[in-house]
């Protein structure tokens, strides 16, 4: 059956028997894997020759005409083969090969991958193209015909008859029937709980609970028999999720070579500390400092197949931009206040605050004024850390519960006036909570304390912003709409296509991080504060999650720093007019709102076409039903109605895959690259006068400072981790871009990609002149690091700017 072996390509062709011969085509595929070991010593040429004169077969399907002896199916064409392979259409990337009319398979080849179809003076069609993108198997793997489909996009309803079988069948098919174990070549999206991020074969203390369902008990850690253990290290690449949701070969050779690099980077001071006078500590800020450029050796031979064009033979763990400039100056308030609005988490501050030791502060203003002038701003880590800390506290770390309340001044920068931190109360929480409060000091003793307040604080929003802003508002949000697109939406579906581009590599990544990130005693457990009560932390706050107030300006107005306002740009005006975040968030916002209301549109003339549309019906049902089941009967869920419940979803889920996501994610390495100005740990209590800790903090403040927060190796695993995750792919598709410019054929939808794309061009001008101007204090800092965070395009590597379409790393 030499169809199995590659399966069909639907085209919108006529009867396929006619004329085929006479239709030149171009495909464009990948053989096997590039990261292929046991094949290293294959060259691409040899790569290529076992791909020439074999028996891999094309054939086109007619969605013309129906084959009235296979159910109508449309009818099957002869078949085709590609003949000569092609050395200069561009663009090619690496591994990628191009034929003309024939495609060859010898019996060992396990696998390749099928990018695109090309075919020219198609009767009464003309150019018809095909984006696969996809993993294609022999027929002793993958029994099943493979069908893909032209780039013509239909609404249910108008899919020709001759294809609407294959549609069926390919949903069919990738929802599975969950009766059997998956391979890794199966396609099977399914919906399961996070069930192996424990390893209780370990003992109790990897046990971990399982997440999903209503029942999840954030402190209950027993064994339970659903419980999987997790995979080893070693084995967590190869985890199950639908063969084309792993990472291409050039985004999975990035990977591999910044992670070997990093656990180079991770063992080195291992072995150093054998002969260092304080083990697992930083002696000095200094010590600290030197970490940043170590070099890191790396066999010749996996470079050789890992970095196919730069030939390095070294790789140094770069210098965070927060001190490259100034090695201080991120130990300012200033700079401290800043990075909540500029920062790696400029996601937290609400504007509610009652009267605390703060009058003589407030620029001339009384404390009724500076609230009525809408002024006074609080960072609040305090009553989501309370019910944790008894526990947290009983390990050792040591954690408060914190206020940071701060004062907007008239040069549009913010002032600390204030840090509150708090502990349970030894009695019991029927009394409430102890509470300390800590004012600015620049000199002695007070001085040292107020950074260590400060600390306290920065430890408190890392971890926010790992577990909650970070993972869950973009991670774990997005993985459901996957699944239940491609389980419900067709390939030829106006939404699929609209948005298939913002899933690309978030099933693997979030496989990876169960893996090696988020599972017992993970990365994430080891360097991150709440330690094993991570995802419990993360999964209580989910129960308050609100879908409609994950659109940038619902977020902005119940946080308190922006409210309605007719007179300003979008109805909405920010408190904080200097607020980097919110204002390139602002411009990327309504251009995607824009872009997906011109795309809508074109599909969607009444909201009946929408009510009617069953496939979008079943999707969003299944979303809110089984993606996310334990709050599938909240009130505010969008009924998907409507063309404004429509275009604000699909605006939701684009901005959280990919402009929320890059705000929080690409500037890691910049911030938190250098530990001291973002620690992950806090170790010791703050000390109290009287005590050793006291005098010690008197005579060393800086010894104090570095012992209580992150430790050495902690701090090195940390930061090896986020600069793989602060680092662009080198094939990174960018927002406002697609991975084949004829991803449809539709001219409309097509223009207005071009306009979404000219708009962001436009975003990027403002955003480069806005870092230039001097009055604008928080886009810039004494740290001299320019916000860019929102800046949409990006080359690769870590470069603190660029929006990925997807949650892609």
């Amino acid at each position: 059956m030499l169809h199995n072996l590659l399966g069909k390509i639907t085209g919108q062709q006529q009867d396929g028997e006619s004329n085929i011969g006479k239709i030149n085509g171009t495909v464009v595929l990948m053989k096997k894997n590039v990261l292929d070991f046991n094949d290293f010593n294959a060259s691409v040429l040899d790569r290529v020759h076992e791909l020439v004169g074999q028996r891999v077969s094309l054939q086109l399907i007619s969605a013309v005409h129906g084959d009235p002896d296979n159910g109508l199916k449309g009818k099957l064409g002869k078949q085709a083969y590609l003949e000569d392979w092609i050395t200069t259409i561009a663009p090619l990337t690496a591994g990628e090969s191009a034929f003309k009319v024939t495609f060859d398979w010898e019996e060992e080849v396990d696998e390749f991958f099928l990018k695109t179809v090309t075919l020219d003076n198609v009767p009464d069609e003309g150019r018809v193209h095909f984006v696969c993108n996809s993993w294609v198997y022999p027929a002793e793997k993958y029994t099943k015909d493979r069908v893909f489909f032209a780039n013509k996009t239909y609404l249910p309803s108008e899919v020709p008859l001759p294809l609407r079988k294959y549609i069926e069948e390919e949903l069919v098919e990738l929802r599975g029937d969950g009766k059997r174990k998956l391979e890794e070549w199966d396609r099977v999206y399914y919906y399961a709980y996070y069930n192996d991020l424990g390893d209780p074969d370990k003992g109790s203390e990897y046990v971990r609970p399982i997440m999903g369902g209503s029942t999840y008990d954030a402190f209950l850690f027993t064994f339970d028999p659903n419980t999987e253990s997790r995979l080893p290290i070693v084995s967590s690449l190869s985890i199950y999720v639908p063969r084309d949701e792993r990472f291409g070969h050039l985004k999975m050779s990035d990977f591999l070579a910044y992670a070997l690099k990093s656990i180079a980077q991770f063992i080195r001071p291992e072995i150093e500390a054998l002969f260092d006078k304080t083990p697992n500590e930083f002696d000095s800020f200094e010590d600290v400092y030197s970490r940043k450029s170590e070099t890191t050796y790396i066999p010749t031979e996996m470079l050789k197949e890992i970095f196919r064009t730069d030939g390095a033979l070294f790789l140094r763990f770069p210098m965070p931009e927060v001190i490259k400039e100034d090695k201080t100056a991120w130990r300012t308030d200033e700079e401290f206040a800043r990075e909540m609005l500029a920062g790696v988490n400029p996601v937290n501050i609400p504007s509610t605050i009652t009267e605390q030791r703060i009058r003589n502060n407030l620029d001339g203003l009384t404390v009724d004024e500076a609230l009525k002038n809408k002024k006074l701003f609080i960072l609040d880590h305090h009553d989501a850390l309370m019910p944790y800390l008894r526990r947290i506290n009983s390990t050792s770390n040591k954690i408060y519960g914190s206020r940071t309340l701060l004062f907007l001044k008239s040069d549009g920068t913010l002032k600390i006036l204030v840090i509150e931190l708090s502990l349970p109360h030894p009695d019991g929480d029927q009394y409430g909570c102890i509470s300390n409060v800590y004012t600015p000091a620049e000199q002695g003793v007070e001085s040292s304390i107020w950074q260590l307040a400060k600390a306290y604080v920065a430890v408190n929003d890392s971890g926010n912003h790992q577990l909650i802003s970070h993972w869950l508002n973009t991670h774990a949000v997005i993985e459901p709409v996957i699944i239940a697109a491609n389980r419900q939406l067709s390939v030829v579906h106006p939404i699929y296509k609209l948005l298939q581009p913002h899933f690309r590599d978030t099933m693997y990544i979030n496989a990876i991080g169960r893996g090696i990130l988020l599972n017992a005693r993970g990365v994430i457990e080891s360097t991150v504060f709440p330690a094993r009560y991570a995802l419990g932390l993360s999964s209580a706050v989910y129960k308050d999650w609100v879908f409609p107030e994950q659109a940038l300006p619902a977020d902005l107005i119940k946080r308190g720093v922006a409210v309605k306002d007719e007179n300003s740009p979008h109805g909405l005006r920010l408190l904080i007019e200097d607020y980097p975040y919110a204002v390139d968030g602002i411009a990327i916002w309504f251009a995607i709102k824009t872009w997906v209301e011109d795309y809508c549109a074109f599909y969607y003339k009444t909201n009946d076409i929408i009510q009617t549309d069953v496939e979008l019906q079943s999707w969003w049902k299944e979303l809110v039903e089984e993606g996310h089941g334990d709050i599938k009967d909240e009130p505010w869920w969008p009924k998907m109605q409507t063309f404004e419940e429509l275009v604000e979803t699909c605006t939701i889920l684009i901005w959280t895959a990919s402009a929320l996501h890059a705000a929080l994610n690409f500037g890691q390495f910049s911030y938190a690259g250098y530990l001291p100005n973002r620690p992950t740990i806090s170790r010791k209590f703050m000390p109290e006068k009287g005590t050793p800790e006291y005098e010690e903090l008197e005579a060393s403040p800086d010894t104090v400072f570095l012992k209580t927060i992150t430790a050495q190796l902690q701090t090195v695993l940390g930061i090896a981790t986020i600069e793989i995750l602060s680092r662009h792919s080198t094939d990174e598709v960018y927002l406002g871009q697609r991975d084949t410019p004829d991803w449809t054929s539709d001219i409309a939808a097509l223009e207005a990609f071009e306009k979404f794309g000219n708009k962001l061009a436009e975003i990027e001008d403002q955003i480069t002149s806005m870092n230039n101007d001097d009055k604008l204090k928080n886009r810039v800092g004494s740290v001299k690091i320019p916000y860019t965070l929102l800046f949409p395009t990006s080359e690769g590597g870590i470069t603190g700017k660029g929006i990925p379409n997807s949650v892609s790393i």
